[in-house]
C-alpha cells in the first residue's frame, strides 16, 4: 500500500509547514501539497487528488465551511476540520461535520498554536484513520441534506402532552432506558438517530460522543435545534426526564445512579478509559447497575472498541436490547464491528433505520 497523501490547508504559513513537518515524519504519510485558503485548496484538491485534507475553519477569501462543501460535492474525500475551542468556532465545527468531514482536531491554544507539537500524535493517528472512512457514505448524506423539509415549529414542551397514536404507557411495566455510544462520524449519525424519535418518548436517553472539552454544547445546541425531542448537555446532579437526550460534556464521564425512584446523572474526570473520557463503557457499566429498567444500548460508527466492555456488562445483569450500526452505514466501522464480534447485538440495522428500532423496542420489548 502505498503512502497516504495528504493536503494541508491553513492560513497561517507557520502552521502549514508544522502540520506538514509532523505528517512528513510519518514513514506511511506524504504531504502532497498545501492551500493557504479555501479557494487554493479546491484547485489543490482537483490537481492533486490528496487521499485525505486537512483544513483549518477560520481563513479569509474562502474559509473552511465554504470550501468542506464544494470538496464534498465535487471531489468527495476525508476532511479532517482543525478548530480552535472558541464558542463561534465549537459551533462551526459541529457545522462542519454535518458538511460532511469525517473528524475535527482542537488546537491546543487558539489559530496560531506554537504548542501544537501537543497534538501531533492525534494529527497523524486520526489521517492514518481517515483514509479508510466511508466517505462515499457521508457525500451522499451530504447531497440528501441540500433541501432538507422545513422542521415544524411547535413546543417541545406541548409535543409531550400528546401521546404519539398507538403509543401505550403500559405496554411492559419495566422503566426504560436507552443509551448510546458513538465516536467518529457520530454527530451526523445522532442527528439522523434523534430525529427519528417523536415526543414523547418513555425513556430518558444518555449519549456518549467522543470530544474533547468545549464542543459538545454546541453538538447538543444542534441536535436540539432539528430533533421533537429536547436534547442538552448533561449536568452534574441533575435528575434525568423521560423524553430528554443527555449528551456527556467532552472531557468527563457521564454515570447515571438511582436517587429515590428518579435517576441522577453524575458527571466526573475520574480516570480515562482506554483513551477515552467520555468512555462509553464508563457510561454502558453505570447503567448495568440499575435494576428494574428494560435497557435499550445503541453503538454507532467509531474507531475503536469502547462500548464492547459497557455492553457484556449490560447483557450480564439485565433485560437488555443492544442495536449496532450496520458496515454499510458507518463512517468508521470499529465501534460496531467489535460489539458485534461479541455475538450480544439483537439487532444490526442501517443508521437511519435505528430510530424506529429503539422507539418498537421503548413501545414492545418483545419486538
Amino acid at each position: 500500500m502505498g503512502k497516504i497523501g495528504v493536503l494541508v490547508v491553513d492560513d497561517s504559513a507557520f502552521m502549514r509547514k508544522l502540520i506538514s513537518d509532523f505528517l512528513n515524519q510519518e514513514e506511511g504519510i506524504e504531504v502532497v501539497g498545501t492551500a493557504r485558503n479555501g479557494q487554493d485548496a479546491i484547485k489543490k484538491v482537483q490537481l492533486l487528488k490528496p487521499d485525505v485534507v486537512t483544513m483549518d475553519i477560520e481563513m479569509p477569501v474562502m474559509n473552511g465551511l465554504e470550501a468542506l462543501q464544494v470538496i464534498m460535492e465535487q471531489f468527495p474525500r476525508p476532511v479532517i476540520m482543525l478548530s480552535s475551542a472558541t464558542k463561534e468556532s465549537a459551533k462551526n465545527t459541529i457545522k462542519s461535520l454535518q458538511y460532511g468531514a469525517v473528524d475535527f482536531i482542537a488546537k491546543p491554544s487558539g489559530a496560531i498554536s506554537m504548542d501544537l507539537h501537543k497534538i501531533k500524535a492525534e494529527i497523524i493517528e486520526k489521517v492514518t484513520l481517515a483514509k479508510f472512512a466511508n466517505v462515499r457514505k457521508l457525500s451522499n448524506e451530504v447531497n440528501r441534506e441540500k433541501n432538507p423539509v422545513e422542521k415544524l415549529e411547535c413546543s417541545k414542551i406541548d409535543l409531550k402532552k400528546d401521546k404519539s397514536p398507538g403509543f401505550s404507557d403500559n405496554i411492559h411495566q419495566n422503566k426504560k432506558i436507552v443509551c448510546i455510544g458513538t465516536s467518529t462520524g457520530g454527530p451526523r449519525a445522532l442527528q439522523q438517530v434523534l430525529t427519528k424519535l417523536p415526543a414523547p418518548i418513555d425513556a430518558p436517553i444518555f449519549i456518549v460522543q467522543h470530544m474533547p472539552p468545549g464542543f459538545t454544547k454546541s453538538l447538543a445546541k444542534r441536535l436540539n435545534s432539528v430533533s421533537m425531542i429536547t436534547v442538552k448537555e448533561a449536568e452534574n446532579n441533575e435528575l434525568a426526564q423521560n423524553g430528554v437526550a443527555y449528551i456527556a460534556p467532552g472531557g468527563f464521564h457521564l454515570k447515571i445512579e438511582k436517587s429515590g425512584t428518579s435517576l441522577k446523572i453524575n458527571i466526573d474526570q475520574s480516570a480515562v478509559r482506554n483513551g477515552h473520557r467520555p468512555s462509553v463503557d464508563v457510561l454502558f457499566e453505570s447503567i448495568s447497575e440499575l435494576q428494574g429498567y428494560l435497557k435499550i444500548a445503541v453503538i454507532m460508527t467509531g474507531m475503536g472498541a469502547d462500548g464492547t466492555e459497557g455492553l457484556k456488562s449490560l447483557k450480564l445483569t439485565g433485560t437488555v436490547k443492544a442495536i449496532s450500526e450496520s458496515e454499510q452505514t458507518a463512517i468508521v466501522f470499529g465501534m460496531p464491528k467489535s460489539a458485534i464480534n461479541t455475538q450480544l447485538i439483537d439487532r444490526v440495522e442501517d443508521v437511519e433505520d435505528i430510530g424506529d428500532t429503539i422507539m418498537k423496542y421503548v413501545r414492545n420489548p418483545l419486538y
